[in-house]
């Protein structure tokens, strides 16, 4: 297996995962309800919380109330690997690589696996990105 020492990929994708995983723990959830409705809309961020009502993301994004434990924890791990992705790419390419089909996620979108709870398995396929794999 090679270290990040030895391939500058894994370097890349270690150092966006940490920069990632810190933004993320130092947000508020409004500020990430917020930057996901902003970035993906109030629809795409309802569907990653498994909500019926996207009208509700608006109201955790203006901070009027706060998701369940179970909504927050997507929206973090939404967060985490949308940051990861644009940290390496941009913006733009996050937003499309978070709602495309993805090939090691049997061809789901990666919102969809992380709507059904799969964060890990959605961070492997974004670190797989990354590195170029």
């Amino acid at each position: 297996m090679a270290t990040t020492a030895n391939n500058p990929a894994a370097a890349k994708s270690a150092a966006s995962a940490e920069r990632a995983h810190v933004t993320t723990v130092r947000m508020s959830i409004a500020d990430i309800a917020r930057f996901l409705q902003d970035n993906l809309g109030q629809r795409l961020t309802a569907r990653i919380t498994n909500i019926n009502d996207p009208r509700q993301v608006g109201k955790w994004a203006s901070g009027d109330s706060a998701p369940r434990q179970d909504a927050e924890d997507r929206l973090r791990a939404a967060l985490q690997v949308f940051q990861l992705i644009q940290d390496a790419e941009s913006l733009y390419t996050a937003r499309a690589w978070m709602i495309g089909m993805n090939p090691q996620l049997e061809d789901e979108a990666p919102l969809t696996v992380i709507a059904e709870g799969r964060f890990k398995d959605v961070m492997v396929a974004a670190r797989a990105y990354v590195d170029g794999g």
